[in-house]
């Protein structure tokens, strides 16, 4: 039987970090629209869409029991850590008879949104998930031009990428800077010791971004106080 995928117009290949945990109906959906498929055993998420978007997705069933368990909110909270924008989507048909009630759910949802600030999206099937998958990819690498990330992998990274994971975990730093950045310096080390004068010479730094990050390497650690709560110390 012919998977029914509805083609998107542009030729250019996004492509998809995908959890190789998730079903091949998605996936094989993913490819028959054009998309590029990286599988891989991720650490938060089950699709990667660029450096900065993260899909979770979650079958009707599982999505109630996730919340039963506690894992939902548990999931969507270190994605929101790590990332700046996560969708949820939420695959197949309401069960009959659910094991939340109509309240419940709403709830979760008000929660997912409101609480967690992420987009909530429903599909009827695998096939209408991965035209959703493709269109965010495709929007987010093709018509921004970001790149896929190194982040959110639980297997072990071969030493360039974790030299990579590094100096993206600087501020404003994506894969494409980070990349530029270890090119140009050669090592990590020398990155993170590079005057302000030579962190301007690589390109798409600019002097604003070269001083931010040199303030950042070079400032003294102090820790933040806390608040001292009730009035202050000396009383009447």
């Amino acid at each position: 039987m012919q998977t029914r995928c509805m083609l998107l117009p542009e030729m250019k290949k996004p492509k998809i970090m995908a959890d190789n945990r998730e079903p091949d109906s998605v996936c094989d959906s993913l490819e028959a629209l054009g998309a590029e498929i990286e599988m891989r055993q991720l650490e938060m998420g089950d699709y990667l869409l660029s450096d900065r978007l993260v899909v979770e997705r979650k079958t009707r069933a599982d999505f109630e029991a996730s919340i039963v368990d506690g894992r939902l909110f548990s999931q969507v909270s270190s994605l929101c850590a790590a990332l700046p924008r996560v969708v949820v989507i939420v695959e197949g048909d309401a069960p009959e008879e659910g094991r939340l009630s109509r309240a419940a759910l709403l709830g979760a949802y008000s929660a997912l949104i409101s609480d967690f600030g992420c987009v909530l999206f429903f599909t009827r099937s695998p096939s209408a998930t991965a035209e959703m998958l493709y269109a965010l990819a495709h929007h987010e690498q093709l018509a921004k031009t970001r790149a896929a990330p190194v982040y959110a992998k639980r297997k072990a990274r071969g030493l360039s990428d974790q030299q990579r994971a590094v100096v993206e975990a600087l501020p404003n730093v994506g894969p494409t800077l980070a990349e530029a950045l270890l090119k140009y310096f050669d090592t990590v080390e020398n990155v993170m010791s590079a005057p302000e004068s030579e962190l301007r010479q690589v390109e798409k730094i600019g002097g604003k971004k070269a001083a931010e990050l040199r303030k950042l390497l070079s400032t003294r650690y102090m820790p933040a106080r806390k608040s001292g709560g009730m009035g202050s110390e000396n009383s009447a």
